[in-house]
């Protein structure tokens, strides 16, 4: 009997949960509710809601709408959206997670101050383009913040001017400190250079936890969209630890053929993976034994 133990520590991040709340709320009061993108990268949570009512809108969608309310995920949103929300009479549900709204809170201000100073400074934000965050986050500085999505990029930087940077709350704490330890050794004199760890402590700490787990088991099963920039980084770390591990995104995906010679399972996800859809991956390998 292949015995099969699902990780206690993955699941639904803080952000998430509150702002699946938030539109569980709106929508048990059968009113009608506009999301601003997905509510989180997971294509069956996202379904599970829209069959409530939840509906999913892009940016240009929300133009054309007036007088309703819409629903801004934990990821947060650049000024433009709130004003373009005052324009139409739009009631927002602000969802934004509070270490993110933090951390833009911060971008701004120091954005603020480099304006004031000539805007010699480089608002440097270590992310993933494109990512809602990201341009939530560069939103703040009227879009001239750099973003570098990987170690190899900060070569293009300029180190003599001034450098603040910023990371993406789900980023890699390890390579964070990679990019900070090449611009601290290649900084020129007289220019000035800060970091501030702004990666999210209840992410980070699942790569120990998630590592520990990946290798207590035959095989693992890491459960997350594909989307899931967070995902990607926890899967990476699982296939590091532990060769035999396979993403996939719902019970339909499990092989058969993966469970031979197989004594233990463990059964572990993202920050956007609801507990729901790893019980349903047991309930699935359970009914193939």
């Amino acid at each position: 009997m292949i015995q099969i133990e699902i990780d206690e520590g993955s699941g639904f991040c803080f952000g998430v949960t509150t702002a699946i709340k938030k539109a569980e709320e709106e929508l048990a009061q059968g009113k009608t509710l506009y999301c601003l993108g997905d509510i989180v990268h997971n294509g069956m949570e996202c379904e599970r809601l829209r069959e409530m009512g939840l509906i999913t809108i892009n940016h240009d969608d929300m133009r054309q709408l007036h007088d309703v309310k819409v629903l801004l995920r934990a990821h947060g949103e650049p000024p433009e959206t709130y004003e373009l929300a005052r324009q139409n009479n739009i009631e927002i549900i602000d969802a934004t997670c509070p270490v993110v709204l933090q951390l833009q809170k911060r971008i701004k201000k120091q954005y603020d101050e480099g304006r004031g100073r000539g805007g010699a400074s480089q608002i440097v934000i270590f992310g993933k383009k494109g990512h809602a965050e990201v341009l939530g986050l560069v939103g703040q500085t009227e879009s001239k913040a750099i973003v570098i999505e990987n170690f190899d990029e900060v070569m293009k930087l300029d180190f003599s001017r001034d450098i603040y940077l910023y990371s993406q709350t789900t980023k890699s704490l390890d390579e964070f400190h990679r990019i900070i330890d090449y611009i601290q050794s290649h900084i020129a004199e007289g220019a000035t250079f800060k970091s501030f760890d702004t990666i999210c402590r209840s992410v980070a700490n699942r790569m120990p936890n998630i590592s520990n787990f990946a290798t207590k088991h035959d095989l693992i099963l890491f459960v997350c969209g594909r989307k899931s920039s967070n995902g990607k980084v926890l899967f990476n770390e699982c296939l590091r630890v532990n060769p035999n591990s396979h993403l996939v995104e719902d019970p339909c995906e499990i092989l058969p053929e993966w469970l031979e010679g197989i004594q233990t399972v463990g059964i572990c996800g993202a920050t956007s993976t609801p507990r729901w859809l790893m019980e349903q991956c047991r309930d699935a390998i359970l009914k193939m034994t």
